[in-house]
């Protein structure tokens, strides 16, 4: 009797330590919680956190995050309102305001992303669609800072934009938010991850680009020339006339030169006229015969008498 009463005992305890078991449960700081009872919620949700009480094997304790919740989008091929296609990859940021309301319409974080995909891609699709590319690519209209060397690339205007791509998160942001409110959730931001051209777009944005900077390059090179040109202008120029300051130079000296050599020749002509004639003959000789020279005077010519005269 003693042994089947301590087995009974035992048995009880087990019982109770079970039965404690499955009535108590923690719920976390960071955690919100919806009881069901044969998969049906019952009574409030629970946000504040602590030991609970439940009943044990008939009530479910689901759990759901207080915290912020990501969202990340697919990347997209969207068209804008001026047929250009450019791909959207864009990311959000939501969390549950409502718990039961939660898991009445979506049951889990699961079936939430998924509502969310269709929620939030649509209205990414239908405002794109709504705007020209310039109005998803820019921000605000403020000026472009060029490097110096590309100054001239400003010379084409740059379209201005009426809302810009912070104006349409704020517009998908507001009308998604609208579109959850009884999902019992809240969608706290959204934001363009990243935006690019599809191929075609990109090859013509490339090309554009290769133009302009050819542009600036044959301006450049035009310049260039030109200023080659002016510098060999003045090179030649320049040289013109040291060239004609260094032949009047020249000349002057040779006129100098030729005016001494007169007077030379003079003097010696005055002082001995027969010794003047003799060098002058001797000048000619020089000049006009070589080794192959056959000469042939006359009697009655000077070069003769004073060849034989020397002789």
């Amino acid at each position: 009797m003693k042994k089947l009463g301590g087995l009974f005992i035992f048995i009880l305890v087990v019982a109770a330590v079970i039965v404690a078991t499955g009535s108590l449960y923690v719920v976390d700081e960071t955690q919100q919680v919806v009881i069901t009872r044969f998969g049906e919620p019952i009574g409030e949700p629970i946000t504040t956190p602590g030991l609970k009480l439940k009943f044990p094997f008939v009530d479910t304790v689901n759990r759901f995050e207080k915290r912020f919740l990501a969202w990340d989008g697919d990347r997209n091929q969207l068209p804008t309102k001026d047929k250009r296609f450019i791909y959207v990859d864009t990311y959000a940021r939501w969390r549950i305001t409502d718990p039961l309301k939660f898991f009445q319409r979506l049951r889990d974080v699961r079936g939430a992303q998924s509502r969310l995909d269709d929620i939030l891609d649509g209205e990414t699709r239908n405002t794109i669609a709504r705007y020209h590319l310039i109005e998803v690519v820019r921000s605000t209209n403020r000026e472009f800072k060029a490097n110096d060397d590309l100054v001239e690339s400003n010379d084409r205007v740059i379209e201005a934009i009426t809302f810009g791509r912070g104006k349409l998160t704020e517009e998908v942001l507001a009308t998604a938010q609208t579109r959850v409110g009884d999902l019992g959730i809240e969608i706290l931001d959204f934001r363009f991850k990243r935006l690019n051209y599809v191929n075609e777009v990109r090859q013509e944005v490339y090309a554009r680009m290769i133009s302009e900077r050819n542009r600036i390059a044959e301006k450049f090179r035009a310049e260039g020339a030109g200023e080659a040109a002016r510098i060999s202008g003045e090179k030649d120029k320049v040289l013109k006339e040291i060239q004609s300051e260094a032949y009047r130079d020249a000349q002057i000296i040779k006129g100098k030169a030729d005016a001494e050599a007169a007077d030379l020749y003079a003097a010696a002509y005055n002082r001995d006229p027969d010794f003047y004639r003799f060098m002058k003959s001797m000048e000619v000789l020089e000049n006009t015969l070589d080794s192959n020279t056959t000469l042939l005077l006359g009697t009655d010519g000077d070069l003769l008498r004073y060849l034989e005269r020397m002789r």
